[in-house]
């Protein structure tokens, strides 16, 4: 850390500065939290228990509920803690990992998503090399690539970050330590670091997009060519929960990050980011059970099997 930095802690005047206001906020929040744990950790027990969902896309959607358990983590306790203790600060270190583990998973979850596009892609287009082409060790290698591309990706930008000096003020205008307000807070020239970051958050979200429309046209080509309206119907629905979440996940993140600077006010940009950090990861789940005939056969198969268990056990 630069010898100029004299700044130990940052303060985050958060979503706003109306305390009976704050704790409506506060119940909200933690009421989401909580069903965004619950929902997600579900998907993982029930992908991992159930052997009809012993898939590669249940294998991939997994890592994506333990990622936006990771991702929502990094974010809301920290806020619901100081909106519960009337405090509004974090440390420089505990604001410079907030920042690391918010955009490392929330790139890796955008590779995952790629990665999850091209294996529907697979699986409705090439389907008779499928099972041998997304075999399990080749899904354990991509996740793995996804994790450590993920990372690597944002430790360029965020590196040289770290080594800015933080001189104050110290006022971050929002709830978290989110790059662009934390970018306004230091000493020196930003100009090349803030052209990195827009490339790098422009390139992560843009390229692997890319991957995810090219997959989606080549699926629904496949599926216009299928005779029956049942067939059609069918191959629709194995990629259709897909859709769903690519779209909020990246309209909410293309708004915050490639969007212009000067487009919108600051309030509508914080609720933006509460979505994307959020409700986003809380309706994964939910698209995938209401949506997908297998999650939601397994967890009625679990449901009934815990009903059991308990008459069972009286």
């Amino acid at each position: 850390m630069s010898n100029q930095t004299t700044v130990r802690e940052f303060i985050l005047l958060g979503l706003t500065d109306h305390r009976g206001l704050e704790i409506l906020i506060f119940l909200l929040l933690l009421s989401i939290y909580l069903l965004t744990i619950i929902g997600n950790v579900a998907i993982i027990t029930i992908t991992l228990v159930d052997h009809h969902l012993c898939t590669p896309m249940y294998f991939f959607l997994r890592h994506v509920a333990f990622l936006d358990i990771g991702y929502t983590t990094t974010i809301i306790p920290k806020a619901l803690a100081n909106m519960a203790l009337g405090k509004r600060t974090i440390s420089l270190h505990g604001c410079f990992m907030q920042l690391f583990l918010y955009f490392g998973l929330g790139t890796t979850v955008f590779f995952l998503l790629a990665v999850m596009a091209f294996d529907r892609y697979l699986a409705i287009c090439k389907p008779l090399h499928y099972s041998s082409i997304m075999n399990g060790q080749i899904c354990s290698l991509l996740v793995l690539c996804c994790w450590i591309g993920g990372f690597l990706v944002i430790l360029g930008p965020t590196m040289p970050l770290f080594q800015m000096p933080f001189c104050g003020p110290n006022i971050i205008d929002h709830f978290f330590c989110d790059n662009g307000p934390l970018i306004k807070l230091v000493c020196a020239d930003t100009a090349l670091l803030e052209l990195t970051d827009s490339l790098t958050g422009t390139l992560s979200l843009i390229g692997t997009l890319v991957v995810n429309l090219v997959s989606y046209i080549h699926i629904i080509s496949s599926v216009m060519r299928i005779p029956s309206t049942t067939g059609r119907q069918k191959a629709f629905s194995t990629f259709s929960s897909h859709i769903t979440v690519v779209s909020i996940t990246y309209g909410s993140c293309i708004f915050l990050y490639v969007k212009p600077k000067e487009t919108g006010k600051l309030e509508f940009g914080k609720l933006v980011a509460v979505l994307n950090t959020i409700i986003s990861p809380l309706l994964v789940p939910f698209v995938y059970c209401l949506r997908n005939k297998q999650v939601k056969d397994a967890l009625r198969g679990a449901f009934r099997q815990g009903v059991a268990f308990c008459r069972n056990s009286k």
